[in-house]
């Protein structure tokens, strides 16, 4: 039976495409989780203004990759060490988060958490909190890097970061 994990770590084309990669995930959904309004639009998102952070959905097989592996790769897919940030993309949407599906899962993010900060000079600023709704994004921005390998940002940010954690 499929499990979900919904992770922000930055701009979701970046996670999206890094779990792509990963045996026992059958799908990554980009959207928008964390902020007050409903069926949030990127435009709004994109203001600040929502409460909404870009996240991934994972639905993933539990007999073949845990959700520990999963968040524990989710600390060396971004920097979670900067508040709002992740290299040039700057605002609360850009935030690191890990919405939880269960308490179980609430649990293992809280451990991995202070597992990960022993490699991490600065504090780890990663929100940990249950899911409050999950709004999936547009079209367009689905499946992006595989759509648009050749797109400046994909070439520049995204291909690097896959050929760093070895997915390339």
């Amino acid at each position: 039976m499929s499990e979900l994990a919904t992770l922000g770590g930055g701009c979701f084309w970046c996670l999206e495409a890094i779990y792509q990669h990963i045996d026992g995930v059958e799908k990554v959904v980009s959207g928008y989780a964390g902020g007050e309004n409903s069926n949030p639009t990127y435009e709004a998102v994109c203001t600040g203004k929502t409460g909404h952070a870009e996240v991934i959905q994972i639905t993933f097989d539990p007999d073949k990759v845990s959700y520990g592996k999963l968040i524990d790769l989710f600390w060396t897919a971004h920097d979670p060490t900067t508040l709002n940030r992740q290299g040039n993309d700057t605002g609360t949407q850009y935030r690191s988060v890990i919405f939880t599906h269960s308490e179980q899962q609430a649990e293992s993010a809280r451990l991995s958490k202070t597992e990960a900060q022993r490699k991490y000079r600065e504090p780890i600023v990663t929100q940990i909190e249950p899911i409050p709704a999950f709004y999936p994004a547009e079209d367009y921005h689905q499946d992006y890097y595989q759509r648009t390998p050749n797109n400046p940002y994909c070439a520049v940010v995204i291909a690097p970061k896959l050929k760093k954690l070895g997915l390339k």
